[in-house]
């Protein structure tokens, strides 16, 4: 199985994976200082220093086995950055601006991504007699599995199962005797998005949107 690992390869879809992670984790943490929640600033993970937000599974040994597994598609997570919800002013409003923001700031660095990704291909005859090809390319290929990566993040973390972000959203838009039920249901959270993953379904619905929007951003 490790016959055929490219240091390279992974080190060019492993940046892109902790830096996508890392900003998804800061977005949460900072609209939650600006919504009147400094838990996450008190606890050092307002930073964008990857190692503070690294969660061994899913930062590094899963996105390592999609890898080896040929997975069609490189997936991981971090560590949460810890929130008090009962700090915020408002609520129901802060509920959403936070767990939002970690979607929010996944597809922007997507569209960035995606914009420099075909930059880059527009003005190859600039660079594909240059020595700094390989370093080019290198980064071109980043920015595409940045593109994928943070697309992938964004639209996985709308899946409104708990704990995922979309199930905060959808919770806050529930009357209050429902909310409760819902929100029990994450204990059951990770067996769901396990069942539904082996099943294939979560698949379905990320490429049903995925593909299209990926196609516009790399320019297909």
């Amino acid at each position: 199985m490790f016959a055929n690992l490219d240091l390279n390869q992974i080190v060019v879809m492993i940046v892109p994976l902790l830096f996508a992670v890392t900003i998804h984790e800061v977005a949460h943490g900072y609209i939650a200082l600006r919504r009147g929640d400094n838990t996450a600033l008190l606890a050092g993970r307002l930073t964008l220093n990857p190692i503070k937000h690294l969660d061994f599974v899913g930062s590094l040994l899963l996105p390592l086995i999609l890898h080896l597994t040929a997975s069609p598609i490189i997936f991981g997570y971090a560590k949460p950055v810890p929130v008090n919800f009962s700090n915020f002013r408002d609520y129901r409003k802060s509920t959403i601006y936070v767990a939002s923001a970690g979607v929010l700031a996944n597809f922007t660095l997507a569209i960035v991504s995606g914009v420099l990704f075909q930059a880059i291909a527009h003005f190859q005859w600039l660079w594909n007699g240059s020595i700094f090809k390989p370093f080019i390319m290198d980064f071109y290929h980043m920015l595409f599995y940045s593109v994928v990566i943070n697309l992938v993040l964004a639209i996985f973390n709308l899946i409104p199962i708990p704990p995922l972000d979309g199930s905060k959203i959808l919770a806050m838009f529930l009357p209050a005797g429902l909310r409760l039920h819902y929100a029990r249901m994450e204990r059951f959270g990770m067996i769901i998005i396990i069942f539904l993953l082996l099943t294939n379904l979560v698949g379905k619905f990320m490429s049903f949107f995925l593909t299209p929007i990926l196609n516009i951003l790399i320019g297909r």
